[in-house]
């Protein structure tokens, strides 16, 4: 029997997929690449080894390889063995609202129904995030092409087509070649294909007005008149000829949480929410990247997809769905605009589905262009009274609240003297020597209390523990914000929501440091 290393040393240099199995010979993990050689023996090298990997790489009992002739066809491959295996370890496509959508039966006389749960096969339309907008759609089709709503029918009543409607006349009898006609109209209702409707009703209109048919005529005009005044109410500035989707997301430690707007031609007709598990401690672009592979391979594809970042696979990715798809699919990254603020507006969503309090923590990730949605805060402050008395206090604040049974508090230990920059490097690493050692969750964001050099301090005792975070100090007397790889501070105005939230947690930071400086003294310490 081949080995698992040897298997390892023979891998084919080309592209492709490969499968991991653990002993049971599951399927554990997929993964493609342009050197499958090179990436799965990336696996096996303990620099690159995370906790998560390394977890990984101790059920790996064997390994199985597909080549293909190139990274798309790799691509391609991966998502439908993604699909079929649904291996533990890839990113798990969850929804995280199950929203409910209208479904139109596969009956003789068909009819329209709310549904949450269907099949593939199903034709349904939406989602619907209002069930207030998915009735009233429901009413309105009904209303205007006369649809059938009684649950069962009579063998009698089918063969001489008598359906029950929830509109006068109540019972009428229509055959199924006219009802089909109906059930076409009403198709490119829920479609929001309402100017293509409209020009059909405008045709049969004056087709009865010439046939002096009077009164279906009077019936055509008033349900165009009723889909002209929906149409003014849905329509958004953005106004296109084709079908786009926005995608926006917050990334949370070991878990990504996206939402996307449907815009059919113009309107938005639906929003999604999905939250994934990373298990790999993928970065937020290849977190992106995978959930696009995964819910474009199941889902109906439009024709331009509109995302917050650039990711690395972009043009791969585009070319991946034009294939899908059969026609052209563009990825657009937008600076400014009406696609622009549409992302904006999904990241305020996401804020508040998600309770993640204040909103002024999503100014503050946009402003300093943060991984992570900074959910935990740890603020530092060194407070000095003398050579003797100089203390460090730590706060922490989880979705822009204080945690008090979290908050910290140093004495400095390796030096006497007074030297903020010696304290802020000494309380730094002490906390977070403990953090890593303890493997406790790390912040989304450091504070400390302080211009450019307890900043520096911070970043030389991160370095020394071969971690990267990120870390930002305010200056107190100009309340600038100094970063790190930036010349130049960052200036708020005192209006932003940010800079009043990381004010109320640097006096948080400078009280506990003060209140514990008493403290000691009161103790003669």
């Amino acid at each position: 029997m081949i080995t698992i290393s040897q298997k390892l040393k023979t891998a084919p240099k080309q592209p492709g997929c490969y499968l991991f199995k653990n002993q049971a010979g599951k399927v554990i993990y997929i993964g493609k690449a342009k050197n499958l050689k090179n990436r799965v023996n990336w696996y096996f090298k303990k620099e690159n080894q995370d906790a998560k990997t390394q977890k990984l790489v101790s059920e790996i009992k064997d390994v199985e390889f597909f080549v293909t002739d190139n990274e798309l066809e790799s691509l391609l491959l991966e998502a439908e063995l993604i699909r079929k295996n649904q291996p533990k370890y890839n990113v798990e496509l969850k929804n995280g609202v199950r929203y409910a959508y209208i479904k139109l039966t596969d009956e003789i006389y068909p009819r329209l129904l709310t549904v949450r749960i269907f099949k593939k096969k199903d034709k349904v339309f939406g989602p619907y995030t209002s069930g207030l907008a998915r009735q009233e759609i429901i009413r309105l089709a009904n209303r205007l092409f006369k649809l059938r709503i009684n649950k069962r029918m009579s063998k009698k009543e089918k063969e001489k087509g008598r359906i029950r409607l929830s509109t006068a006349p109540w019972l009428e009898e229509v055959s199924q070649a006219e009802y089909q006609k109906r059930i076409e109209k009403v198709i490119l209702l829920l479609k929001g294909q309402n100017n293509e409707l409209i020009k059909k009703l405008e045709s049969e209109m004056k087709k009865y007005i010439q046939d002096q048919n009077y009164e279906l005529a009077k019936n055509r005009r008033d349900q165009i008149f009723a889909l002209e005044n929906i149409g003014t109410k849905q329509k958004i500035s953005l106004r296109k000829n084709y079908d786009q989707d926005v995608i926006n997301f917050i990334q949370q430690p070991n878990k990504i949480i996206i939402q996307l707007f449907n815009i059919n031609k113009g309107v938005i007709s639906g929003r999604k929410e999905f939250r994934l598990n990373t298990p790999l401690g993928r970065n937020q672009k290849e977190n992106l990247t995978e959930f696009l592979k995964q819910y474009y391979y199941a889902d109906e594809i439009p024709q331009e997809i509109i995302l917050p970042l650039y990711l690395t696979e972009r043009k791969l990715l585009a070319e991946y769905f034009s294939r899908l798809a059969g026609r052209k699919v563009t990825i657009a990254v937008p600076e400014k605009g009406d696609k622009l603020k549409l992302l904006d507006l999904l990241k305020k969503n996401l804020v508040v589905s998600l309770n993640l309090g204040d909103a002024s923590l999503l100014e503050l990730q946009n402003i300093l262009k943060l991984p992570n949605f900074p959910a935990v805060i740890e603020c530092f402050d060194v407070s000095n009274l003398g050579s003797t008395g100089v203390v460090g206090s730590m706060v922490y604040f989880r979705d822009g609240k204080p945690d008090k049974n979290n908050y910290r508090r140093f004495k400095i230990k390796t030096f006497i003297g007074q030297s903020d920059f010696d304290a802020m490097n000494e309380i730094i690493y002490r906390r977070y020597y403990r953090i890593t050692k303890e493997k406790s969750q790390l912040p989304d964001l450091i504070l400390v209390d302080g211009g450019k050099p307890q900043l520096s301090a911070a970043r030389q005792a991160l370095k020394k523990l071969g971690l990267e975070l990120p870390i930002i100090a305010l200056a107190k007397r100009e309340e600038e914000i100094f970063t790190l790889g930036n010349k130049f501070p960052i200036k708020l105005p005192k209006t932003s929501s940010a800079l009043k939230l990381i004010q109320k947690i640097r006096d948080e930071a400078h009280r506990f440091a003060v209140s514990y400086q008493r403290l000691l003294r009161s103790h003669g310490a």
